[in-house]
This record gives C-alpha cells, structure tokens and sequence, in this order.
C-alpha cells in the first residue's frame, strides 16, 4: 500500500483537487507543483513506488497537500481506481495526463514492443484517464483535463516513430473529446509543447548506434536556443489547461511546426527526410541486424558509453535540469 492509499481522505470536501499521470519526474513534476502552488490539493501517480514518494515529498515536505498513488496509465482498471482515490479527496477538479517514454533510434532498429509500449502509455493512457475522469465532471457540471501531446504529435519525425504514432493518436483523442465536451462545462485542452529542458534525455531508451543517437538528440533537448526551459513550459501548460483552451501550443517551435505542417503537410515531410540523411545510421553493427535483437540503452548510460567531454558540457544545463527535475 503506498502512503498516499494510507491518508485519510477527505470525502465531501470542498478542497479542489488535481490529479496528474506521470508525475514522478520531469515536466509531470513541475505541473504538479505549479498546481500545488495555485492552491489546489495534488494526487500525483506513475507505475514506480519509489521515485512517486520521493518525487511527493520533493513537493510536499510536510506530507499534507501531495498525496502519491502507484499505477500505470495504460491499464484501466488501474486508472478507474486512480480517478475514484483522487475523487474522494475532495473535488476533482484537474486531471492531467503527462506520462510518456521515449524511444530514440531509426525504424529498422525498433521492434512492435517499442510501438506497444509507447501507444499504451501515451495513447491509452490518455483514453483511459479521461474516461474514468469524465463522468463524475460533467455531473457536477465543471472540469478541467489537460492532455501533455507534442509536436511529434503534429509533425513526426524520423528516429521518434513510436513516439509520434502514439502522439499523433493522443492529439486525435483529445481532440475530439474536446468536441464532444463543448458546452457541459467540462474541457480538454491538447497541450503541444516543443523541445523542453526537463532532462529526460537521460531517461530516454536509444536503439541502434546508441551512442550516435544519444549524441543528436541529447543536444536538442537541451541546447538554449533548441530546447525551452521545462519551468516555463509547465506553468504556460498549466494556465491554459485551467483557461480550458482547446489547443495549446507551447514555444514557438511548435506554434511555427504545427501552422507550417498544417498547411504544407508534403513539403514537411520532404524536410524531415532530409533531416533523416544526417541521422546515424541503422546500426553499429552494421545494416542486417534483426529488429527482434534489438538492444535498448537508457540515456544516462549512453552518455556514459559515448564518454564525450564536449557533448557532457554542451548538455550540461540539462544535467543540471535533470537533477532538478529527479530525471537521474
């Protein structure tokens, strides 16, 4: 039982409440605490114990206002059990969904559990929050649920394939919820941030020639004028799920990608092939290697097998991000 199953709840309470998935870490971490700080009472969850109650008392030293449940997104039995925790601490007010993994390498690399576990985290996971969240917010006739998408969900890039399928498939949701929420005063907003400096490039899984792969991408989820800084992010994502927008995009990355992609769908996809002839090639070990073998590799130790002085600097704002953040 975690600590947060062990608090006494507050049924009947007049407390607004806000539930985020994903929250162990990085950009779920801070729009908790950006949350926290608006006033609202948080229940935060992810699938692993200890890093959801050190992530709870990195938030709420004192134990009262942050309460942590164990469970995963992409089961809805789980979820339904999730929402009705959430729901007796007051009022469920916010739901947020932020949970996701990313797997960086080419195509031929990959393997259907990369697309399997991607789409039950970021595609299901969504489906499943907002369907267990919806009912009891349209009966008190107000609710607020953010949707964390990406640009990879708009525009798909090459070496992210699983990712963007499953985001492509969580911008479709969320957005046709949104539809079908107009007028009941319950909202879905689509949040679809850019590159952010959250350091989950340390937690990301790299497949193929992993240390070439942690190279080009560790340097654009961190690099200044590439990647904005995850606070600000956060808290621009926070203020427009509570405004109820329909769609939000965050940084103008993802305002120019998502309005450019829209209107010149094909000249977007000739772009990112060309971005795709300076991405590393299949494999290290050379082209004929089965996608079945294939060998996935956590960032933080594909920096330590790259052992790249210059690249160690060059992301060092994102070491510091993903101190901050509990990404290592």
């Amino acid at each position: 039982m975690t600590a947060a199953a062990s608090s006494p709840s507050s049924t009947g309470s007049s407390l607004r409440v806000a539930l985020v998935v994903g929250a162990s870490r990085g950009l779920g971490l801070l729009m908790a605490r950006d949350l926290l700080e608006q006033g609202y009472r948080v229940v935060i969850a992810a699938r692993n114990e200890q890093t959801l109650a050190a992530a709870a008392a990195d938030l709420d030293p004192s134990g009262t206002r942050v309460l942590h449940r164990v469970a995963d997104a992409g089961d809805p039995d789980a979820v339904a059990d999730l929402v009705a925790f959430a729901e007796r601490q007051g009022v469920l007010d916010v739901v947020v969904h932020v949970a996701g993994v990313i797997q960086v390498g080419p195509l031929a690399a990959m393997n259907r559990g990369h697309f399997r576990e991607a789409i039950d985290i970021m595609t299901w996971g969504p489906i499943n929050v907002a369907l267990a969240a919806v009912p009891g917010m349209r009966a008190r006739g107000h609710g607020r649920i953010g949707i964390v998408t990406s640009l990879g969900g708009k525009v798909s890039a090459p070496h992210l394939v699983p990712y963007s399928t499953a985001k492509f498939g969580a911008v479709g949701f969320t957005q046709g919820l949104a539809a079908e929420l107009a007028g009941t005063g319950v909202t879905a907003t689509t949040l679809v941030p850019g590159l952010m400096r959250t350091g989950s490039h340390l937690q990301a899984a790299f497949v193929g020639d992993v240390e070439k792969e942690y190279r080009w991408f560790s340097l654009g989820a961190t690099l200044p004028l590439v990647a904005m800084p995850a606070e600000r992010a956060a808290h621009k994502m926070v203020a427009a799920t509570l405004a109820g927008k329909p769609v939000a995009a965050i940084g103008i990355a993802a305002q120019a990608s998502t309005r450019f992609g829209g209107l010149a769908p094909s000249i977007t996809v000739r772009g990112m092939g060309i971005f795709n002839r300076f991405l590393p090639g299949t494999t290290a070990s050379g082209p004929n290697v089965r996608s079945d073998d294939a060998t996935t590799v956590k960032g933080e130790d594909a920096r330590r097998r790259l052992a790249s002085p210059l690249v160690n600097f060059l992301t060092g704002l994102g070491h510091r991000a993903a101190q901050k953040n509990l990404e290592r």
